[in-house]
């Protein structure tokens, strides 16, 4: 694919803007969060397990975020170690070992939501709803690009819906915790788990 200077230097500056502007929210991230002792990392995790229902297996935490299990398996061990997290071992299945928000860690995760969520209103409020929707069209053409690349036998169509609507429901979920008059409705499951100590 020939590329004219003009167009190169468009396309150099859109992928350094995107870069740019990610590492940007993410040191505001790390800012905000450290204010409750949670990382950024550490945030996600516990918004994950909260959005699958308050209790999960690494595997599909991994998943749900992008990552690779052994990456997310450290993280959880890190995480069980500051006594954010508990072990669970599911007692219909002794193999399957799921992770669960502690208290200390739902005390923190609370106010951390509500302040990223402020963040988020605050640096998107010069935007009108047509730029953001606009914004979003973008992103999202670029993310059906990278998903493409990614997984190219796919259907990304699927994926990327099946995306939109797991993180729109996430996004719900998480502002209802947040906020103190919307409780969060809790997944009813026939499973009995023993904490594993």
């Amino acid at each position: 694919m020939t590329m004219n200077l003009e167009n190169g230097n468009l396309v150099l500056k859109l992928w350094y803007a995107s870069h740019r502007t990610r590492a940007l929210f993410k040191m505001c991230e790390d800012k905000i969060y450290s204010e409750y002792n949670l990382t950024t990392e550490q945030f996600s995790v516990l918004a994950t397990i909260m959005y699958l229902g308050g209790s999960a297996r690494p595997t599909n935490i991994a998943k749900w975020l992008g990552r690779s299990t052994n990456g997310i398996s450290l993280l959880v061990d890190r995480m069980v170690k500051a006594g954010l997290l508990r072990r669970v071992r599911d007692r219909s299945d002794r193999r399957v070992v799921n992770v669960s928000i502690t208290s200390k860690a739902e005390n923190a995760f609370k106010p951390a939501i509500r302040a990223g969520w402020e963040f988020i209103q605050e640096i998107t409020s010069p935007l009108s709803n047509e730029d953001k929707n606009t914004f979003i069209k973008l992103h999202d053409t670029l993310r059906y690009g990278i998903f493409k690349y990614l997984n190219p036998e796919a259907n990304v169509r699927e994926m990327t819906r099946n995306d939109d609507e797991s993180h729109s429901n996430m996004m719900e979920r998480l502002i209802q915790h947040a906020l103190p008059s919307t409780p969060v409705a809790k997944r009813q499951g026939g499973k009995k788990e023993k904490v594993i100590r």
